[in-house]
């Protein structure tokens, strides 16, 4: 991500070797527990993903958003769903469909989403396992939900083609559209009954269902298993340079080591990014800033993305967002939950001092696909709310030379896993509904 790669030797490169063989016990375990695969239902799930069935007028895929030529994300800030045709940064705009605006959050990578420890979705984690609530699981539709899914993977791939931005489309577009805009979601005539039957009406859909559930009905639930199956298998990311260094099977470099000694010491990176993932998967407050329009409560207009709070309803939780995955981490910008940072070592910087970086901010940095009449610095313009956002910093400021900056940004790079950057299965050249795939 630009700059030289910071080299050290004699007494620095002794020291580093020292600091390494400290942290022996910090490391995480090398291993994570995944779903057993199912074949025949991946291989559903995979036709699934890159169809653009599942949205409301048949033009957006899970993969507009998700894709492995932009490692599982889409390469923009904020991304164009329902009204836009094209992929990552090429995406454009339908003057036939002219969509409103554009998606509120960054779309996050998904690389392991499947492994069972992630225990909430989302960048506010709207979406996570509870068990005081019926069906052991927290969801933005309350008592609504669906039940019957699987895996908290395949409750949160229920909810995309709900958003009208995503995937529903606009207003009197489709039967789907209709339905989210009235309300109707679950039950018969709801938006996940009318995909569900959508579906299964094309026969070789119906094959591969009776192949997995037998030939009861196709319900949503069904689904949403094949494509978090489908994920769980095709984007697993467990043998990365610094995986093989855990299980003592490759040694990382002089430079790699320093970094990794940094991240789990000095620069206290792994205070959130901990576990094998490099996530926590808890929520803090690091002043990141907010281009485009967030997330924010119904009545508000204008406002910033105030994050978990919207979740949980306490002030505490203002500005705080789920510490996201590291892994393959220097393939997937934009990063931040608004993609605020094109360039990794500018978020890393941010880390040093998030409320200067913040302020200084410079919007032009964000990757953004035209979209006329949309103001996308309403918050940054705002010294109100900019001023809201640094208050609730958690992070402190703290220094590290541009030698460790570098270190660290070689570490990372050893979080890289090729295969699950490939994908095991790859795009298909063709869906059973005959619509177009993004290639």
């Amino acid at each position: 991500m630009g700059g030289r790669v910071f080299r050290i030797t004699g007494r620095l490169a002794a020291l580093a070797i020292w600091a390494g063989a400290a942290l022996a016990g910090d490391l995480p375990a090398p291993d994570a527990e995944f779903p057993v695969a199912d074949m025949p239902q991946v291989e559903l799930g995979r036709l699934l993903f890159y169809d653009p069935i599942l949205s409301g007028g048949q033009t957006v895929s899970c993969a507009t958003c998700h894709h492995p030529r932009l490692a599982t994300g889409d390469g923009l800030s904020l991304g164009l769903g329902d009204g836009g045709h094209g992929l990552g940064p090429a995406r454009m705009v339908d003057p036939q469909n002219l969509p409103t605006h554009r998606i509120p959050r960054n779309a996050p990578a998904l690389f392991n989403v499947g492994a069972l420890e992630y225990r909430s979705f989302f960048h506010d984690g709207r979406l996570e396992l509870d068990e005081t609530r019926a069906g052991g699981i927290r969801t933005p539709l309350g008592t609504e939900m669906e039940q019957g899914f699987a895996s908290l993977l395949s409750a949160q791939t229920m909810f995309p083609v709900l958003s009208a931005d995503e995937m529903a489309g606009h207003l009197g577009e489709s039967d789907v559209s209709r339905a989210v805009r009235q309300g109707l979601m679950t039950g018969p005539g709801g938006a996940w009954d009318i995909l569900a039957q959508r579906v299964a009406g094309f026969p070789e859909y119906r094959a591969r269902f009776d192949e997995v559930i037998g030939a009861k009905p196709v319900h949503f639930t069904d689904i949403s298993d094949a494509i978090a199956a489908f994920v769980a298998f095709e984007w697993r990311s467990t043998d990365s340079l610094f995986d093989k260094s855990l299980r003592g099977k490759a040694e990382l470099t002089q430079d790699q080591k320093f970094g990794r000694d940094l991240f789990y010491g000095k620069a206290g990176c792994a205070t959130c990014h901990s576990g094998l993932f490099q996530t926590d998967h808890d929520f803090h407050a690091i002043a990141m800033p907010q281009i485009g329009p967030g997330k924010r409560a119904i009545f508000e207009s204008g406002a910033a993305d105030e994050g978990r709070m919207l979740v949980t309803g306490d002030p505490a939780d203002a500005f705080r967002f789920r510490t996201p995955s590291l892994r393959n981490v220097v393939h997937t910008a934009p990063y931040g939950h608004a993609g605020a940072y094109a360039q990794l070592e500018d978020a890393i910087r941010h880390h040093l001092n998030p409320v200067k970086h913040l302020t200084e901010y410079d919007p032009a940095q964000a990757l953004l696909p035209d979209l006329v009449g949309v103001v996308d610095t309403t918050v940054m313009d705002d010294p109100a709310e900019v001023a809201r956002i640094a208050a609730a910093n958690e992070l402190p400021p703290s220094a590290l030379s541009n030698g460790q900056v570098q270190a660290i940004i070689a570490f990372l790079g050893t979080l890289t896993d090729q295969d699950s950057l490939d994908g095991r299965l790859g795009v298909p050249a063709t869906v059973p509904s005959g619509l177009p795939v993004d290639q």
